[in-house]
């Protein structure tokens, strides 16, 4: 059977067949164009072009007929340019144009679209009845076509309405058949599923199948076996009654020991408190101890002759047993000297001169970094148990001040100094102290003060070398603590950050040659170590600063100046280097003294440890001397400054001795 044919493919194909005419129709000037215009405004249109051919002498007329007689044909011109001549023709009145009219009736036909004879140009009004007759046969032909047009237009507009009705109804249909199809998927999705669900079920029921004889012989089986149960049930309450009776005697047990480990946890309650109480006693007694060593504290060290030195002679230093014998400690020092001032006119040798000097320690040129540090490392358990420390190394360049506190060169754990095994003291007692309850952080800066201005250590980067910008603060409104702006202070938690802070701090270290060292410390370093403390079951705190500062070469102006183009600079800093050192001992003087006044502010050194200085902060002092002759003078000025900043309490003021 053939398809039905849809009526909206009928309507397209006649509004496609339609199209081309109204496409062509278009093209046609649409009625109330200016083709038509009565002949009064084809007169006025005229006129103009009459008046100026009528001026125009013979030469114009023959122009005009020669363009004319090359115009082509009227019957070949399209409509627009008909427009234009009927335009440009002007409209004779009276007899003439209907004797006009007349011969261009009078004239033979068109043959083949062409005239047969030409009007000649002086012709004017045969030309212009032409042209009417033309126009004449263009309005009617434009009447023709305009009806045709209102035809078609009809058509289109019946065609139209037809195709709305049908994609009207076309869309109704398409809707239904979308609905239908839905429906239908619908039904086909319910069969499917219908269909699996009876395949599963059929599925599952030769499953059940299965598993009800599987079941069933499960079933033979749990019966031999309860009855094997049974048997065992019988043997096991038995066993219980003899295990009912055991545990019994295991909760008495579990009693008792339950008891005893109250008894225990007590026990360790109590000793936990006695051993805070002994750790807070042993805190005490050590602080006391220390008191009763004194708080300031003055110990020298000289350092051993390094290859290339001359020895010095024979009894230029002795260093006579302590109070105790040989086993005890030394703690004098005798210096020998000879003045060639007080030589005699006959020429004899000039006598010698002793200078005896006792302190808290001595340690001969032979001591090792670790007899140093055993020395010391009570004090650093000060710091730890709360007291600010503070330990100074004084002396003249080339002493062996920087090897005392940092260290010797290429790592050798045997040379390492007072800085990186007093950080390793502390990383272990606080290790210890965990045990206990107590937590500790250690938070360190390095700084050095070069001509009165407070550099930062441990600057990277573009911070280097700004030291302007390093100023010593109080910490906040009201507070006692002094800070450095600007300086980063680094937690620290172990012996290999505290090898790197050292490391990037001697880079940064500001030196410079001297005649005493090729690489003498021309700046007072300091390092700061803080040292928090807390045991959070007791709600109890401690902190305190540890101080080990480097201080610069103390050696005097005429000795220690360098030659070349920057005697000025060095002139300057010895001069600011003698000053400082001078106020440090006026400031350890004056605590001697239990001065009221102490002068902190005369000095940035002072002034960053005025905290770590007074009270109840313990002081050490490193005189560091050299064994060498030639350097007598310098160790003596060393020592006598030494020996006057251990004078015992309420002592009169002393003179600190002439640095310059």
């Amino acid at each position: 059977m053939e398809p039905q044919r849809s009526p909206l493919l009928d309507v397209k194909g006649n509004i496609e067949l339609k199209t081309p005419l109204l496409r062509a129709s278009s093209r046609l000037p649409l009625p109330g164009s200016r083709l038509k215009r009565g002949p009064d405004q084809m007169e006025n249109v005229l006129e103009p072009a009459k008046k100026r051919t009528r001026g125009l002498g013979a030469a114009t007329k023959t122009d005009t007929f020669r363009s004319r007689a090359l115009a082509p044909p009227l019957s070949t011109v399209p409509q627009t340019q008909g427009q234009t001549a009927a335009q440009k023709v002007p409209r004779k009145t009276g007899p003439r144009c209907s004797t006009a009219i007349a011969t261009a009736s009078a004239a033979p036909p068109v043959v083949g679209g062409k005239k047969p004879g030409k009007r000649p140009a002086w012709d004017l009004k045969g030309q212009l009845c032409d042209l009417n007759a033309e126009l004449k046969r263009y309005r009617e032909k434009i009447q023709t076509l305009d009806q045709e047009n209102q035809q078609l237009r009809d058509q289109l507009k019946e065609a139209q309405q037809q195709a709305k009705t049908l994609g009207m109804e076309r869309s109704t249909l398409e809707g239904e058949l979308a609905r239908v199809q839905a429906q239908a998927e619908q039904g086909q999705q319910e069969l499917g599923s219908l269909s699996t669900r009876v395949l599963e079920l059929e599925e599952r029921l030769g499953t059940q199948e299965g598993l009800v004889q599987e079941l069933q012989k499960e079933q033979l089986e749990l019966q031999e076996e309860r009855r094997a149960l049974a048997t065992r049930l019988k043997e096991q309450e038995r066993r219980l009654q003899a295990s009912e009776t055991a545990l019994s005697s295991s909760q008495a047990e579990v009693a008792s020991l339950q008891q005893e480990t109250a008894a225990q946890a007590t026990l360790l309650v109590e000793r936990g408190d006695r051993l805070h109480g002994l750790e807070m006693e042993r805190r005490r007694l050590h602080n006391q101890l220390q008191e009763l060593k004194g708080n300031i504290r003055v110990f020298c060290r000289v350092r051993p002759v390094l290859a290339g030195e001359p020895p010095p002679s024979s009894g230029f230093l002795v260093f006579p047993p302590g109070p105790a014998g040989l086993s005890d400690p030394p703690t004098r020092l005798t210096l020998s000297r000879s003045d060639d001032r007080r030589g005699t006119l006959s020429g004899a040798p000039a006598p010698t001169t002793r200078h005896d000097f006792s302190f808290d320690r001595v340690f001969p040129p032979g001591s090792r970094q670790d007899e140093v540090f055993e020395e010391i490392s009570m004090l650093v358990q000060s710091a730890l148990d709360g007291y600010p420390v503070c330990i100074f190394a004084y002396g003249q360049t080339g002493s062996g001040k920087t090897f005392t506190m940092e260290g010797g060169p290429g790592g050798d754990p045997q040379l390492e100094g007072l800085i990186p095994r007093a950080l390793r003291h502390l990383f272990s007692v606080a290790q210890e102290l965990s045990g206990q309850g107590w937590t500790y952080s250690f938070v360190a800066s390095y700084v050095e003060i070069y001509n009165e201005t407070v550099r930062d250590l441990l600057a990277t980067g573009t911070r280097k070398g700004q030291g302007g910008e390093c100023e010593i603060r109080r910490a906040g409104p009201g507070s006692e603590e002094l800070t450095v702006t600007n300086a980063r202070y680094v937690p620290v938690s172990c012996e290999k950050e505290v090898e790197a802070l050292l490391h990037l701090a001697h880079q940064n270290r500001a030196v410079a040659r001297t005649a005493q060292n090729e690489r003498s410390s021309r700046s007072h370093s300091v390092f700061q170590l803080q040292i928090s403390g807390e045991h959070a079951a007791r709600g109890l705190q401690c902190g305190a600063p540890l101080n080990l500062v480097d201080l610069a070469g103390s050696e005097r102006l005429d000795s220690g100046l360098a030659l070349g183009p920057g005697e000025r600079d060095r002139l300057r800093e010895t001069q600011a280097i003698n000053s400082s050192l001078s106020t440090l001992g006026l400031v350890i003087m004056a605590l001697s003294n239990k001065e009221s006044h102490v002068p902190y502010r005369n000095s940035k050194l002072t002034y960053l440890l005025q905290n770590s200085l007074g009270g109840s902060a313990k002081m050490l002092m490193f005189v560091n001397i050299s064994p060498l002759e030639e350097n007598v003078s310098e160790s003596l000025n060393s020592l006598r400054f030494a020996s006057k900043v251990q004078l015992p309490p309420n002592a009169g003021p002393v003179r600190t001795p002439g640095l310059l």
